[in-house]
């Protein structure tokens, strides 16, 4: 079991119960607006909307702030930002490697409160290119267990459809791809009547980094600082920390 999947988990955990659930709405909302405006508002054509608009019902996102994100990015009503996508690199405390993906419609104010999280939270910024090699992009769908799924059933039902691995997570099962694959994965997992948490794109390390929990709790302290960012939307690190590390944090 990867050590960013363990992290992940926590991290899913956590965003679950957080004060900071109305941010969580906001960059799920963004998600869905970037998704429409891109491929169109109709998520039956629009396989990157359909995936964004069910991660922000998982999340309990209410409908109609979805179905006006959906309008406001496809055109259909007025108010949607233009967003882009900008990757900063970075390290945290103890030379764990950290990625962070912007969407913003403010680039100056991106990189200021990326700059000032890693300052903070004792990390540092990177040039371009010197974090982004540890990873790479492939598809993530995350299954929740259930009585009687196996590692074996999971693997049987995605494996044909370009699935190269499923890791167990303790409570749901992991299934990676290559990016290209992801959206036939998750297309296999529902026709095989199976439920997901998750299905999207991810950066993947190739090469971690093992904490203790001082450590883990360091570099924590930065994801938390930058996810407290409205213009940051996901954070890839490649720590890895053992199930009592973990345990202990889940503990605070």
């Amino acid at each position: 079991m990867s050590g960013h999947s363990k992290w992940a988990t926590t991290k899913h955990k956590k965003a679950a119960i957080d004060a900071k659930r109305g941010k969580l709405f906001a960059k799920l909302i963004k998600n869905i607006e970037v998704a429409a405006r891109t491929g169109g508002g109709d998520p039956a054509g629009n396989p990157t909307l359909f995936d964004a608009i069910q991660k922000a019902k998982k999340s309990s996102v209410p409908n109609d702030n979805i179905e006006r994100a959906v309008k406001r990015g496809s055109g259909a009503e007025a108010g949607g930002a233009d967003y882009e996508t900008i990757m900063y690199e970075g390290y945290a405390p103890g030379g764990v490697a950290v990625l962070v993906e912007c969407l913003t419609d403010n680039r100056n104010r991106a990189a200021s409160d990326v700059r000032l999280a890693f300052t903070r939270s004792g990390g540092s910024l990177a040039d371009p290119g010197s974090v982004s090699y540890l990873f790479s992009r492939r598809g993530v769908v995350v299954v929740p267990k259930t009585d009687g799924l196996t590692e074996d059933d999971v693997l049987m039902a995605v494996l044909d459809a370009g699935a190269e691995e499923v890791n167990d997570l303790g409570e749901s099962f992991e299934v990676l791809s290559a990016a290209t694959d992801f959206l036939a994965v998750r297309q296999a997992v529902q026709e095989a009547g199976l439920d997901y948490d998750s299905a999207e794109a991810q950066f993947v390390p190739s090469v971690e980094v093992e904490v203790d929990v001082e450590g883990a709790r360091k570099v924590m302290r930065l994801i938390d600082a930058l996810e407290d960012s409205d213009d940051v939307q996901n954070v890839f690190s490649n720590v890895d920390a053992s199930d009592e590390v973990m345990a202990q944090l889940d503990e605070e």
